[in-house]
């Protein structure tokens, strides 16, 4: 075997292996926490609102005429959404999901529960809000338009009806059956029954940790003279209904300004454009490390050659073939990187733990660093190719050369 002529030539050039060995740890270590990183980012941004995000727009409006009507505007504008062509259906709204803005609370099991059971994100809407936002109604009923509530801004919003996510469902109920249950928004009651369970409704803030726990109530709730309406356009329809919208709203009222449109895939991209790009800048990372430790063991395989180069004719001499001569570069390389990837291994679930405490990062999996060996040993067999059949060409000849 050619271990230990290896070992013995390693040993001679310490410096260059113990340099391309840490090269080799640092980029497992970084690559594997990267990849991982960016596996989760890429999980989160793909996770589903509930809505039907690819014909949905929102669009606001707010008054400022003389005696400007807010409840009346409401209503007239809802009618006319409803009845445009391509216009499948409209609600009012204060919270969409993945927006980052929205209304939150509360919600207990019991009246003037010290501490509340779980948190819910509060979507306030009419008998239209289910199929306006197009979320999927698995158990119970709709809302009816006569338990529809009109609030203004300092009244109470205390629905006595209200449509549940599955996840918090289960949340409030473990056990199943939340169906026809009552459960406590204020502490002061009255007491809300769940009337109906959709399927999943996102709440707006991507980083809270009740995300898919949503609450739906029959209540118009206009922000002063502020209303933002979800709009669902028939299939395929949405640019087409956008246009019409802005148009239609305006003249049916001069007395406002509208806001500008945003479909609901443009706040997702807004939303999660943070994640995005963290995981843009950790994919440059990980190319940029990988491409660096690629081009080391090219020079040091390189610089080995060119000092070797009578050893190898030497070798050539006494019979040894190319292969021989391919075989043993790429040995001593799997060598290297291999002593490399055992310190990179546990260098890398001690930056996981070290994410861990510092940010609460999930921990690493056990199989990323397997996975990174081989991806490793296959870029260091790669990148020694080159120096390895130079060193194999190499004629007998050189041996008698300046002796």
């Amino acid at each position: 075997m050619e271990i230990r002529p290896i070992l013995s030539a390693l040993m001679r050039s310490k410096v260059s292996m113990i340099l391309i060995g840490l090269q080799v740890a640092l980029t497992l270590a970084i690559v594997c926490n990267a990849l991982f990183i960016i596996h989760e980012r890429l999980q989160r941004m793909d996770r589903p609102s509930g809505m039907n995000e690819a014909d949905t727009f929102i669009i606001s409006s707010t008054g400022f005429g003389q005696g400007f009507d807010v409840k009346s505007s409401q209503q007239a504008d809802l009618a006319l959404l409803r009845s445009l062509p391509g216009v499948a259906d409209a609600t009012s709204a204060i919270t969409v999901p993945m927006s980052q803005s929205g209304w939150s609370t509360g919600v207990s099991l019991k009246p003037n529960q010290t501490t509340d059971t779980a948190s819910t994100a509060l979507y306030l809407v009419d008998a239209h809000g289910l199929s306006a936002y197009g979320v999927q109604l698995v158990e119970g009923r709709d809302f009816k338009p006569e338990e529809v509530q009109f609030k203004t801004f300092n009244e109470r919003v205390v629905p006595t009806s209200v449509i549940v996510t599955r996840a918090l469902a289960q949340r409030l109920f473990p056990d199943g059956d939340a169906l026809g249950k009552q459960v406590y928004y204020d502490n002061e009651g009255p007491a809300s029954t769940i009337i109906g369970i959709v399927e999943r409704l996102q709440t707006p803030w991507l980083d809270s940790d009740f995300i898919d726990n949503s609450t739906l109530a029959p209540v118009l709730f206009p922000y002063g003279n502020a209303t933002r309406y979800v709009v669902r356009a028939e299939p395929g329809r949405r640019d087409e209904v956008i246009k019409v919208v802005e148009q239609k709203l305006q003249e049916a009222n001069p007395s406002r300004i509208l806001s500008k449109v945003r479909t609901l895939e443009q706040v997702r991209a807004e939303g999660y454009a943070n994640d995005r790009a963290m995981a843009i800048i950790l994919g440059a990372v990980i190319f940029a490390l990988l491409a660096i430790t690629a081009l080391g063991i090219v020079g040091m395989a390189s610089f080995w050659v060119a000092q070797r180069t009578r050893q190898i004719g030497t070798r050539r001499a006494l019979g040894a073939t190319r292969f021989d001569i391919l075989r043993y570069f790429q040995l001593e390389n799997f060598i290297i990187t291999s002593i490399g990837l055992v310190v990179g291994g546990v260098l890398a679930y001690a930056l996981s733990l070290w994410l861990m405490s510092a940010f609460q990062a999930p921990r690493l999996p056990w199989h990323y660093v397997p996975v990174g060996f081989l991806c490793l040993w296959t870029l260091g067999q790669l990148a020694v190719l080159g120096p390895a059949l130079r060193a194999s060409r190499v004629p007998p000849a050189v041996a008698t050369r300046s002796v």
